[in-house]
């Protein structure tokens, strides 16, 4: 009993670290011991293992550390790329050991052993897709197609030069500093891809996410199916209701088919809990990924967004506080006005209440068609420096989305403009 218990156990620290390492950031977790776990994480913990090698080896090994971070978080390098496929690996080989076994079984036949290495492979290639190709790399031959293509809004972007590379820098781009390059609608620079993720491959990694959470589910729905077989085999129902006496009611015999399965099936549980997590994960990027994109929006321009708006913010409340200490000093200089009443002036808005709201305004934003187009596409003047062949082979994975949010699309102006003609009629 006490390895279920320590089973237990391990599962609930390992969601906690999880969760507090992922998710301790944001503002719900605000005061709260995953918050205090994230922080110990990703600074305490490291700040004084640097005090202790300090201590023990001298500058000498501390400055070794500082080396190792500097390129492992401030230059492009593969070790996330080797975790991830370490990970999937691992995952992939403890399920052919541990499960294998038993396909086909009660649930599930033996065309899953083949669809399973399947799933995995296309996951690896759309990894391998997203980390080596291009995110749209802005250089001074396509600089001029790329500002064309992406007009200054002079709210979140003004005309200017990028000081590293010395082109005009369009809107929408961002000069990485890790990957030393300047890339077009830039989102973030990924460190599990060891790439940016820009304009040329954002539907990449979209894919890549939404395979990867389609991946988990199937693969924790595929081991349940498994345990459920082997319980229907071995009529582990049968034999506790039957020799044990155990009363035939799903309240009764769940404890002790858990305590089954966490005796002769720990390891698909453990593997079932952490792809039931990793999914989670998975989901809730992916649709925060999905939103930007059906928006038109990038994980860059979302913080220059909160900038813009915090700045505008301080900015009329600056204003307001202005306004309000001029009314009071002219109030305090002028005489023989009557006074207001206090039940008047209590009910008084305040002139910091009158400020207008700051509204985001997203020219780029174009509707729900218009912004899924332009992110299934390289955008066009992508394609045109391109031989027709090549070009082929490269968006025919694509054309059908493609003619059909066109249809779409002209679809929709075509009946503006039928209405327009019928009101001026």
């Amino acid at each position: 009993m006490s390895l279920h218990w320590a089973l237990i156990c391990h599962g609930l620290i390992t969601l906690t670290i999880v969760v507090s390492f992922l998710c301790g950031q944001w503002p719900i977790f605000q005061g709260t011991p995953i918050s205090s776990i994230h922080r110990f994480l990703t600074f305490g913990a490291y700040q004084y293992f640097l005090r202790f090698i300090g201590a023990v080896f001298g500058d000498r090994g501390a400055n070794l550390i500082l080396s190792v971070e500097y390129y492992c978080c401030d230059r492009p390098n593969p070790i996330l790329q080797l975790i991830y496929l370490a990970i999937i690996g691992t995952t992939y080989y403890i399920i052919v050991k541990t499960s294998f076994s038993y396909i086909p079984g009660y649930y599930l036949s033996e065309v899953h052993r083949y669809a399973s290495f399947l799933a995995v492979a296309v996951g690896i290639l759309l990894f391998l897709v997203t980390s080596f190709s291009d995110p749209g790399t802005v250089k001074a031959d396509n600089v001029s197609r790329y500002l064309s293509a992406y007009p200054y809004d002079n709210i979140i972007y003004t005309e200017k030069e990028c000081r590293t590379c010395k082109i005009p820098k369009p809107a929408r781009s961002k000069h990485c500093s890790l990957c030393n390059r300047c890339v077009a609608r830039f989102d973030h620079h990924c460190g599990w891809m060891n790439n940016c993720i820009g304009e040329r491959n954002t539907r990449y990694f979209l894919a890549f996410l939404l395979w990867h959470f389609l991946l988990c589910i199937y693969g924790t729905i595929a081991i349940g199916l498994v345990l459920a077989g082997r319980l229907k085999e071995l009529q582990i129902v049968h034999v506790l209701t039957v020799y044990y006496g155990v009363d035939n009611s799903l309240r009764s015999l769940a404890p002790y088919v858990v305590q089954w399965l966490l005796d002769a099936h720990n390891t698909q549980i453990l593997l079932m809990v952490f792809m039931g997590v990793v999914s989670l994960l998975l989901a809730g990027f992916f649709a925060y990924h999905a939103n930007l994109c059906l928006t038109n929006t990038t994980t860059n321009e979302t913080f220059k967004w909160q900038d813009y708006i915090s700045w505008q913010k301080k900015l009329i409340e600056a204003r307001a506080s202005t306004v309000a200490l001029k009314a009071n000093i002219a109030g305090m200089t002028t005489e023989g006005k009557p006074r207001e009443s206090k039940c008047k002036s209590f009910f008084r808005r305040s002139l910091l209440q009158d400020t207008e709201a700051i509204v985001k305004k997203n020219v780029y934003d174009k509707g729900f068609f218009h912004n899924l187009y332009e992110f299934q596409q390289e955008h066009h003047f992508c394609i045109l420096n391109r031989n027709p062949a090549k070009a082929l082979s490269t968006d025919i994975t694509y054309s059908f989305t493609q003619l059909l949010l066109l249809s779409v699309l002209n679809l929709r102006q075509s009946n503006h403009v039928v209405s327009q003609k019928f009101r001026m009629g």
